[in-house]
């Protein structure tokens, strides 16, 4: 209330230093600042509408209501490299190197390259030093990156259109001409070495690699991370041959958004032609088995993964799309989030497990997908003491889900509401379009049109959700632990609990 006096006091003082000079006052002087400013901003209020357009601004023409998305065109060179783009308006483009190569084609021999390929990206080659590319990418004010996967290897390089002919030849020289030097080599190493100690500090990282290995024989059991035996044995040699076999034409694709196809190829064929061709080969082959692994550390927590196989993996897309679903209805999190609904406070596993069980610091659904097969389960962290009873909780929201009646049509419809929110506002970033392009390719030789994707929303029912969600609890359990383990449930006690499935 002071405060309102006072600013009242104020104007009131204002208006009256604004009156007319008398005559005996100076005359010829202009009429006090605050008297044009309160006036000229009343004038202006009294006749401006906003409701009526100003004078002399021409506006821009509003965009449809319905925007129809440009195709994603493909262009097969005759040594097998595909080129793939979709144009997309705006001044940004991206463009990645995508290659069918991963820690499946590992042998005894090369275990572990794969991660050292991803260390190694964007580093000397045979027309570039490493300092070179760095300051290349940087006039171009671009961003460069790789990643690797269990199945696949990424490159990309997101800048402005008008950049996109130094970005492919810079990318390209990066990925096909590397020198692998060995004291870079060396010096990767020596990083590798602390990712493996840093991913043993991580509990959830280190049991989500832990669960492959575990719940699978052959090629997806090869570990993603280096193993550390394996960092005192390789070297550049074991590293270009892996590359050389691995890299080919045929297991190529360069995929661009934001770019006109016509334009990504005549900068990119010339660079592309004449890569060598590999021999054929098959994909390796892997078998799920489920398991159990326990590793005991000191910790104030234990940390469970639970998990079952998702059969046919991403080549089964209707299966897939279902799991998506149900991840997002499970959802979860952690014991505390300062978000609202978006920051999945609707899901069960938040509704049902971490607002009832306060001891419970961590409790979520989670997927691991590849080309044939997969994992989906749920991932918790909690005191020791209740970890016995998070299992049982975990076991008691999996079985649910495959039981009829007990989720409802109205979970359902925010599920998948919320992930077909999700999924289009994704592929609004040229990075992930980039992607969605490059990946889809190397899985299913093709581009899938969203509205396939969204037409199996449409016909996804409840029915659906219980038939998958038994089918995935056929499967034998994965399970893996970190901490304090002596009180995690037997394996064979939690096997017991889905033979119903079997």
């Amino acid at each position: 209330m002071l405060r309102l006096r006072s600013s009242a006091r104020l104007l009131r003082k204002l208006c009256e230093s604004s009156r007319p000079l008398g005559r005996c006052e100076v005359q010829g002087a202009a009429p006090p600042m605050p008297t044009r400013w309160l006036s000229g901003a009343a004038s202006a209020a009294r006749t401006t509408s906003l409701l009526r357009p100003l004078p002399g601004l021409e506006l821009p023409p509003s965009l449809p209501d319905k925007l129809t998305r440009l195709p994603t065109r493909i262009t097969t060179l005759p040594n097998g490299v595909r080129v793939a783009s979709e144009d997309l308006p705006g001044p940004s483009a991206c463009v990645g190197v995508f290659v069918a190569s991963g820690s499946i084609h590992e042998s005894g021999e090369s275990a572990g390259v794969t991660h050292l390929l991803e260390k190694l990206a964007f580093k000397d080659t045979a027309h570039r030093s490493h300092m070179q590319i760095v300051q290349e990418v940087e006039a171009t004010g671009g961003n460069v990156g790789a990643s690797a996967s269990r199945e696949q290897m990424v490159y990309s390089y997101d800048t402005l259109k008008a950049y996109i002919p130094q970005a492919v030849e810079v990318l390209l020289d990066s990925v096909r001409n590397p020198l692998f030097l060995q004291e870079e080599v060396d010096r990767q190493l020596a990083l590798a070495r602390e990712d493996v100690q840093e991913m043993q500090k991580n509990p959830e990282r280190f049991l989500q690699e832990v669960l492959n290995l575990v719940g699978y024989e052959g090629a997806i059991a090869n570990p993603l991370i280096c193993p550390e035996e394996a960092l005192g044995t390789i070297n550049a040699d074991i590293i270009k041959k892996f590359y050389h076999e691995n890299f080919t034409a045929d297991r190529l694709v360069l995929a661009a958004s934001g770019v006109d196809h016509q334009h990504l190829l005549d900068v990119a064929e010339p660079l592309l032609s004449d890569w060598h061709k590999g021999s054929p080969m098959e994909t390796p082959k892997s078998t799920y088995t489920g398991g159990d692994f326990r590793h005991a550390a000191e910790s104030d927590m234990t940390h469970v993964a639970l998990a079952f196989e998702v059969p046919g993996g991403w080549l089964q897309e209707r299966d897939v799309t279902i799991m998506t679903v149900i991840q997002t209805l499970m959802g979860g999190g952690g014991s505390f989030s300062s978000g609202g609904p978006g920051k999945g406070m609707h899901s069960r596993l938040y509704l049902r497990v971490l607002t009832k069980y306060h001891d419970v610091q961590a409790f979520s659904a989670f997927s691991n997908v590849y080309d044939t097969s997969g994992l989906f389960g749920i991932y918790l962290t909690t005191p020791p003491d209740f970890v016995a009873k998070a299992v049982n909780v975990a076991i008691q929201e999996l079985i649910a889900i495959a039981t009829p009646g007990q989720v409802t049509e109205v979970e359902l419809t925010r599920a998948k509401n919320s992930t077909i929110s999700s999924v289009l506002m994704n592929l609004e970033s040229r990075v992930i379009v980039a992607e969605d392009i490059g990946r889809q390719l190397l899985t299913y030789g093709c581009r899938k049109p969203i509205d396939s994707f969204l037409k199996c929303m449409d016909e996804l029912t409840l029915d659906d959700v219980t038939a998958f969600a038994k089918k995935l609890l056929s499967s034998q359990p994965t399970m893996a632990s970190y901490g304090d383990v002596d009180k995690v449930p037997p394996y064979e006690f939690v096997s017991k609990r889905f033979q119903a499935f079997r």
